[in-house]
């Protein structure tokens, strides 16, 4: 509607013209009334279709960013740490963005400046076909340049998205880090890498700036050279009386304004091949393969007392030149606290990744009460088991919601019970509002100790079987750490319980103590047996027992001093 009411404009010039010609003819109140109604036809008309658009844009970008952050809540857990946290966040606001107004353009500019610009070209061929031909001749003189020109802007696009992910993961790293760089005096190293990145950035913009620049005085340039040859046929022809003034008044209407839909669908290119930057990132994203995948109909997991066995496992992390786990066998058996121990990159951490599946084995399997994890529905394993680790995350949300996580749904009596087990209830109450109170980003209006009992609580309340606890009381001042060992085995009564830990003092109770060393089982026993035997356990006890005594020594002189 809107560009067939642009198209006839140029028809109602010509009968204006005739108007003013025949003062006394009914053309003198026609005309008038019917501009009147065009012009309102196509306010309507633009009116409706740029609200239908932009419901529609921003609907689109919303979804594509739902569906981002769904597949990367669902990636593989190496998938999204092999990126900054912050690169992903500049995909969803700056990639968006640009996403948003491609889609504005293309939906909202697109058919409209086209379909003007073909009732425009249609009335200048209803007014005078010759001049219409040469009006298109000059046109295509500009196509050529401005494809050059969306060439160099999509590959500017490009590197301005990596640019501006490397940039909001510097600043996130660099504002989280506060503490280290004020207490390194390390400012004036951050302010020259901020620099650095802000002048990238500059220059990036920059230089696709001056590319969408040249766009429109090329576009201008054919105008004026189609006005021209207009211009100068259309004196020849009405010298020859081959046409008359109002014809040419009206095709001259007509050749105005359709330059600025003519302009628009120039321009158009250079937004098109922005965005085709910014899509093709974020359907590379969503078109990830997750190699950690649920098999077809995969059935739950069986109920069972949480018995875990590793048969033959090796795993390789991606991009790694060595495996992480060789040849791993051993059995975790029900109902019992089993320690793993050995000196950093021994495989700790990668045998405790592979049991929620977060990855699967290279080579062998990993078994739940006989049950392979690749066989079983991926929900199913991981509502089995309740981690709790030396950096508990707690998100921005109150305490009783933190808490929550451990089982959706559950009253506030559980959350209570769940707290008070944990040692937490107490420091809940005592805060300003309580359980409504809100820990701030990643819990950092409270304590260290105060986070790892809201974990434990989260734990306790999920009432998993198997308990994975990664290094859980690291950190801690004495009187934390003697709340959270006590609430430790109050949870770990009766469950399969999995306790990496650095401070061999903390597992010396452990009923089975596996000692790891470049991916092998190196040693398996209690306290008292591995002692005994003199290898790598007993090595490492003497290692720590040497480190603290020379610790409390300096601190020791410290204090003389």
């Amino acid at each position: 509607a809107t560009a067939a009411a642009t198209g006839l404009y140029p028809l109602l010039i010509d009968q204006a013209y005739q108007m003013f010609a025949e003062p006394d003819g009914p053309r003198v109140w026609a005309v008038p009334l019917a501009i009147i109604a065009v012009t309102g036809l196509k306010a309507a008309a633009f009116y409706a279709q740029t609200a239908a658009s932009n419901v529609l844009v921003h609907r689109i970008v919303a979804d594509v960013r739902i569906a981002m952050f769904d597949h990367l809540q669902r990636a593989d857990l190496a998938f999204v740490q092999a990126t900054p946290a912050a690169e992903h966040v500049s995909r969803f606001l700056y990639g968006a963005d640009v996403l948003k107004t491609l889609f504005t353009r293309t939906l909202t500019g697109l058919p409209r400046d086209l379909l003007t610009a073909l009732a425009l070209v249609a009335a200048m061929f209803w007014l005078d076909w010759v001049m219409a031909f040469t009006v298109l001749c000059a046109y295509p003189l500009a196509a050529a340049p401005v494809v050059r020109i969306g060439r160099r802007l999509r590959r500017l696009s490009e590197q301005a998205l990596d640019q501006t992910g490397r940039l909001t993961a510097l600043l996130s790293e660099s504002l989280s880090g506060a503490r280290m760089v004020k207490t390194y005096g390390l400012e004036g190293y951050e302010e020259a890498r901020a620099a650095a990145a802000f002048d990238e950035n500059r220059r990036l913009s920059v230089a696709a700036t001056r590319q969408r620049s040249a766009l429109d005085p090329l576009l201008e340039g054919a105008g004026g050279v189609a006005v021209g040859l207009v211009m100068g046929l259309a004196g020849w022809r009405i010298s020859n009386g081959a046409g008359t003034v109002g014809e040419f008044s009206g095709f001259i209407g007509a050749l105005l304004i359709a330059a600025q839909p003519l302009r628009a669908l120039g321009s158009l290119n250079s937004a098109l091949q922005e965005g085709l930057a910014a899509a093709e990132r974020t359907f590379a994203l969503l078109d990830q393969q997750s190699a950690v995948r649920e098999a077809a109909d995969a059935p739950p997991l069986p109920a069972g007392p949480g018995r875990i066995d590793f048969d033959n496992v090796f795993l390789r992390y991606p991009g790694a030149e060595t495996d992480a786990l060789r040849g791993l066998s051993l059995s975790i058996e029900p109902g019992r606290v089993t320690a793993l121990v050995g000196a950093s990159g021994a495989g700790k951490s990668t045998l405790f990744n592979l049991i929620p599946r977060l990855y699967d084995p290279t080579a062998g399997a990993v078994r739940i009460d006989g049950v392979d994890l690749r066989q079983a529905a991926l929900a199913s394993v991981r509502a089995r088991i309740a981690v709790v680790s030396q950096d508990s995350v707690l998100f921005d949300d109150t305490a009783a919601a933190n808490i929550r996580m451990g089982r959706p749904g559950a009253s506030m009596a559980e959350v209570e019970a769940a707290a008070k087990a944990a040692a937490a209830d107490d420091f809940i109450r005592a805060l300003p509002l309580g359980y409504e109170a809100r820990g701030g980003e990643g819990g950092a209006s409270l304590s260290g100790g105060q986070r790892q009992r809201l974990a434990l609580a989260r734990a306790f309340l999920k009432d998993a079987p198997i308990l994975l606890l990664d290094e859980a009381t690291s950190a801690l001042d004495a009187e934390s750490e003697r709340l959270i060992q006590d609430a430790l085995e109050r949870l770990s009564r009766g469950r399969t319980t999995l306790v990496i830990a650095h401070r061999l003092s903390t597992v010396r109770n452990a009923d089975r103590i596996l000692v790891l060393d470049q991916g092998r089982l190196a040693e398996d026993g209690d306290h008292q047996s591995l002692t005994a035997l003199g290898g790598l356990y007993a090595k490492l006890c003497a290692a720590q027992a040497l480190e603290s005594a020379a610790t409390k020594g300096n601190l020791a002189d410290t204090v003389l001093s």
